[in-house]
């Protein structure tokens, strides 16, 4: 029973150092492709923290066009596609407009994903 318990202490020894090692490797695998490409390209800061972004979702869109425009109430049910894109357009129009108003420089932009 003490032989097996040592030859198998010795396995788990062997397998933890070959494990070791590989981590080892994988490190400076990973230093060298980022020393590469800082040497590629200059202007790519990998130690830069990275932008902030807010996303906004308007959850149903349909029903606040529905409410807020006579001519939505008409149009969303035959083109639903074009009444959320004027939502989303109008909304960004009043984000910008209460930004300027606060002295708060934004860009906003619209994203189809």
């Amino acid at each position: 029973m003490a032989t097996l318990l040592l030859i198998f202490s010795i396995l788990l020894t062997a397998f933890s150092g070959v494990l070791c090692w590989q981590v080892i490797e994988q490190r400076k695998i990973v230093a060298r492709m980022i020393t590469e490409t800082k040497q590629k390209n200059p202007l790519s800061d990998l130690d830069k923290e990275p932008d902030l972004i807010l996303t906004l979702k308007v959850l149903n869109p349909i029903a606040v066009a529905k409410r807020e425009s006579r001519s939505a109430r008409v149009l969303a049910d035959k083109l639903p596609v074009m009444v959320r894109k004027m939502v989303y357009q109008e909304v960004i129009k009043e984000l910008e407009v209460e930004m300027i108003e606060r002295g708060i420089d934004v860009e906003l932009n619209i994203e189809y994903r």
